[in-house]
């Protein structure tokens, strides 16, 4: 079979290696790409939002499924326009995905169907938002509305880092139209931890469970980013636990879309902040999360080529999905100056080395070609990640790996999977 991966980042890279291992497919295509997924997939020049050269490509390349990484084609309705014209993908409808491209439809979803969520209130005016925010007093969180890659999220200690927040996303337009409204949230404590699942729109089967790193620093110091590494299993989700939180946030999600006109298929992916054994949703994805993608699916055993037919045809419950007992942990390593501004085309060295540690896996997420070099190209740059026996063994492999790789800014965490060795 012909895959096509849209997206290139190191969710995409992980897709595609794990694609890779099955005997079905083919061939592996992906756009754009990155210079690490180019060793096991064709990479080709389209944009990820223009659908209707990606659909010319599936139909002259007889292309048999098409996973969707990144959220903005979700948001802006691939699966729509694919599934009109007969094309099997993987994701949700354009619909579906506003859980993840509008916070505030979200919110509201939550509400309306009783899933356990911080308190919350909306504004579209930078004054009322303002005075809301110096009556309620701090913690609290601020969240612009759309889309804005893992950055639109401000948890603000006090009320001065708050109004700074705000000004940001609603005068500053930091991240354009997806500020135009604000949630102004209540500030939860607790343990946060990802939950992933797939799902047909009437079966769900959990992932294995996991914990990602958000802040930029050790001790989850500094701004939010995109993620700067994560670990799986996480220790907090136990069996019993898994299934409450199926139970009382999965389940109704899907249930709650199907009464509302949306069949939700895919992956769903939730945000949580767990407290006295007790889970509350702080955003949903409707993807795979990078990068927890990483770890997850190097523990996955049954092949992925299978799930995602089994998703897109609506037989996931005709599967038996299987994972393996080891444990994986992944380091980002991120360019000098990110989750801000960064510079990009400095060469990376020891990535052939990095690579042949046994049980170690360096995924691409920001990188290109430049002649022969391989040269940094985003803000994350590598995600390199270990398996081993558990957590702790995992964490040194990868770390022995991280040790072999440098260029210049590389800055990384070095407290990556702390909570799970308490």
């Amino acid at each position: 079979m012909k895959v096509l991966i849209v997206g290139g980042g190191g969710r995409e890279h992980a897709i595609a290696w794990k694609l890779a291992q099955s005997q079905k497919v083919d061939k592996i295509y992906c756009t754009p790409g990155n210079a690490g997924i180019a060793s096991i997939a064709e990479c080709i020049e389209v944009a990820v939002d223009d659908f209707a050269a990606l659909l010319d490509f599936v139909k002259y390349e007889w292309i048999d499924l098409t996973i969707v990484g990144p959220e903005d084609p979700l948001s802006k309705g691939i699966v729509d326009i694919f599934e009109k014209e007969g094309r099997r993908i993987l994701g949700p409808t354009k619909a579906a995905a506003r859980l993840e491209s509008s916070k505030i439809f979200s919110k509201d979803f939550m509400r309306r169907h009783r899933i356990p969520t911080a308190d919350y209130k909306v504004f579209s005016s930078y004054l009322h938002a303002e005075d809301h925010v110096r009556m309620m007093g701090a913690p609290i969180v601020i969240k612009a509305d759309g889309l804005a890659a893992g950055k639109g999220v401000f948890v603000s200690p006090t009320v001065e880092d708050a109004i700074d927040a705000l000004r940001l996303i609603m005068k500053e337009r930091a991240f354009g139209e997806a500020g135009d409204h604000v949630v102004v949230e209540q500030c939860l404590e607790g343990e946060e931890a990802s939950f992933m699942v797939f799902t047909d729109g009437d079966t769900i089967v959990p992932m294995g469970s996991s914990q990602d790193h958000k802040r930029i620093f050790d001790g989850d110091k500094g701004p939010n980013t995109g993620g700067m590494g994560a670990y799986s299993p996480a220790p907090i989700i136990t069996p019993e636990f898994e299934k409450r939180i199926v139970d009382t946030i999965m389940r109704p999600v899907i249930d709650g879309l199907k009464a509302e006109g949306m069949k939700y298929k895919g992956i769903l992916y939730a945000g949580l902040m767990i407290k006295d054994n007790t889970p509350t949703v702080l955003e949903f994805n409707c993807r795979l999360g990078d990068p927890e993608t990483q770890p997850v699916l190097s523990r996955l055993s049954t092949d992925l080529l299978d799930i995602c037919l089994a998703i897109t045809d609506g037989r996931l419950g005709e599967l038996n999905i299987e994972w393996k007992p080891e444990s994986a942990v992944c380091v980002v390593l991120a360019s000098k100056g990110y989750p801000g501004s960064y510079e990009k085309g400095t060469i990376i060295k020891g990535l052939d080395e990095a690579n042949m540690i046994d049980g170690a896996t360096v995924f691409h997420a920001g990188t290109a070609f430049n002649n022969n070099d391989i040269v940094t190209s985003g803000g994350r740059v590598l995600g390199v990640t270990a398996t081993g026996a558990d957590i702790r063994a995992a964490r040194d492999l990868a770390y022995k790996a991280v040790e072999k790789i440098s260029f210049d800014g590389m800055q990384y965490r070095k407290d990556i999977a702390y909570r799970a060795l308490r």
